[in-house]
Parts: C-alpha cells; structure tokens; sequence
C-alpha cells in the first residue's frame, strides 16, 4: 500500500472491518475470508484509490463490495446447495428477560436485507457519518438516509414482532 496507510493504522481497522464483515456474513469464517480476500485486493489495487478518498471508507467499501459478489455467486448456486440439504440453524436460549430481548434483536437484525445492515453497522457500530457511509458503501448521500431510516424502521418491525413490508431498491 501507499505510504498514506501505516502498519498501526492498518492493525486498528482489522477489528472494525472483521466485525464488519462478520455481521454481514453471519459466519466468522466467511467473516475472515471475507476480510483476507478485502486485504489482498486493497494491496493490489492501492495504486488506483483516490487521493481524497479516506483509506477507513476505501477499505469498508471494497470488503461490502467483495460481500456484494460473494452474494451474488451464493444465489446462482443456491438450488444446488438446497439438493445437498444445507440449510440454516437457529438457536433458542432460554435466558433472563434482558439477554432474550438482546438475542431477539441481534437475531431480527440478522434477518435485515444487507444492504440495511451494513448501513447501520456503519453508522451505529462503527460510527461513521453518512458522508463516510456513503463513501463507503459507494452510494449517494440521499440514498445513505433513506436507506438508514428504512433500516432502521425495518428493525423496530421485526423487533415488535411484525414483517417489515418496505422494500428497498438497489443501486448499482
């Protein structure tokens, strides 16, 4: 890489980008493949970032557009994997109120379309503005509030106990 991204800038957005990638995935090892397939494409493609372009968004938006294609590939062989029987699992804990409440969440969470849970990973977890997000996800500022407010309304339905019936678009 360019000497603009050091060593200990890199091992302080390791974390933050496996945590990333973790939350999309919804699988560490995908999530570390994910983030090693994210690492190597940056070291090959430093050379064509832009200057203005902040090394933390450049990186965020390579590792969601590397989930994007790994998607897309999952779902042309998705009735081939469905013949082999490979099928989600779901666990149930029988916890306190709080750590119920806190599973139900993270579990209606994991059942958002990607696109929302990386924005509100971005902007809730990560704390990024919605320019980074945007810089990031490589989206207009626009689409960034909306998407994020959809999200979220998303995630209060399913938190309540209902489907969320907003779709979202996808820009491409």
């Amino acid at each position: 890489m360019s000497q603009d991204l050091t060593d200990a800038q890199l091992r302080e957005l390791l974390p933050r980008l496996r945590r990333f990638a973790y939350w999309l995935t919804r699988n560490a090892s995908a999530a570390d493949d994910l983030v090693q397939n994210t690492l190597e494409r940056a070291l090959r493609k430093a050379h064509s970032k832009r200057p203005e372009t902040q090394w933390q968004a450049w990186m965020f938006r390579i590792l969601y557009r590397q989930f994007l294609d790994s998607q897309r590939w999952a779902k042309r062989y998705a009735r081939l994997l469905a013949l082999f029987g490979e099928q989600a699992q779901t666990e149930t804990d029988n916890s306190p109120e709080a750590q119920w409440m806190a599973q139900s969440t993270l579990e209606a969470f994991g059942t958002l379309k990607p696109e929302q849970r990386a924005l509100l990973l971005l902007v809730t977890v990560e704390g990024f503005s919605y320019q980074q997000a945007s810089e990031a996800l490589d989206i207009p500022l626009g689409t960034v509030m909306s998407r994020l407010s959809r999200a979220r309304q998303a995630l209060r339905q399913l938190e309540e106990g209902s489907a969320p019936s907003i779709a979202l678009r996808k820009h491409q």
